[in-house]
């Protein structure tokens, strides 16, 4: 288990659900109080889920005058807070370029890219005056290759990478750091937005052969949110199963 965030507080963006709701549960097994920020929590049951007394907070990540105000109660139940997860993401269409409708190219860019500014800009000034912060971007591997028909949510996370090593720059000498993970396929809800052929192809180029499971994303989520990451960031994590080898 990851030491050393008993007592401290975090943000995680897209928590009531997936890859965000897997983080926030392994970040409260150790003693993190956690602030979910979802578009929605309907039916959603924190005691149920094993993070009861989680803040839940309603707010768009992609509105920039929403996320102030979210950090603001944030910051207000909490006082300090020590870790951002940007998480929350949408997959949008699987199309090929020409044929991608620009309101959803609009959309993705909007929540997979602009959200991790505005949240990172909301929190960032309350950790630098604390000299201290985690920040962890949740990219992807398509970021880093550019796959096919998901063109938008591909340039979405490659922005995430390079906005990781932007800020990461940026803030080095203050207390805190900034690193991204970019996972392959990923076992959640939203395979419900993919095509099936889609789903396989992108399975077939994992040489481990599966999609990454969440607990294995919360775990290196729990290490790089935590003090014993102290001399990394600017770096974006490999989670592929082997399909990463650079």
């Amino acid at each position: 288990m990851t030491r050393g965030l008993a007592g401290q507080a975090a943000i995680v963006t897209g928590g009531a659900r997936g890859i965000g709701l897997g983080i926030a549960q392994r970040l409260v097994e150790e003693g993190c109080r956690v602030a979910l920020w979802d578009r929605s929590f309907d039916g959603f049951d924190a005691a149920a889920e094993g993070i009861a007394g989680a803040l839940l907070q309603t707010v768009d990540v992609a509105d920039h005058d929403a996320v102030v105000q979210a950090f603001r109660r944030t910051e207000e139940a909490f006082a300090d807070v020590h870790v951002l997860v940007n998480n929350a993401g949408i997959n949008g269409p699987v199309a090929p370029v020409w044929d991608y409708p620009a309101d959803a190219w609009d959309r993705v860019l909007a929540i997979d890219l602009t959200a991790v500014f505005y949240c990172t800009r909301a929190v960032v000034p309350h950790m630098i005056a604390r000299r201290y912060g985690r920040i962890v971007n949740v990219a992807s591997i398509a970021g880093k290759e550019g796959n096919e028909r998901i063109a938008a949510y591909a340039a979405a996370k490659a922005g995430v990478i390079g906005f990781t090593k932007s800020v990461a720059r940026e803030l080095v000498d203050t207390g805190v750091l900034v690193n991204a993970l970019a996972p392959a396929l990923t076992e959640t809800a939203l395979f419900r937005e993919m095509t099936p052929e889609h789903i396989a192809l992108a399975r077939s180029r994992i040489p481990m052969k599966r999609p990454v499971q969440v607990h294995e994303i919360a775990a290196i989520v729990a290490w790089m949110a935590g003090p014993e990451c102290s001399f990394t960031t600017g770096f974006t994590f490999d989670i592929t199963g082997g399909r990463a080898t650079y």
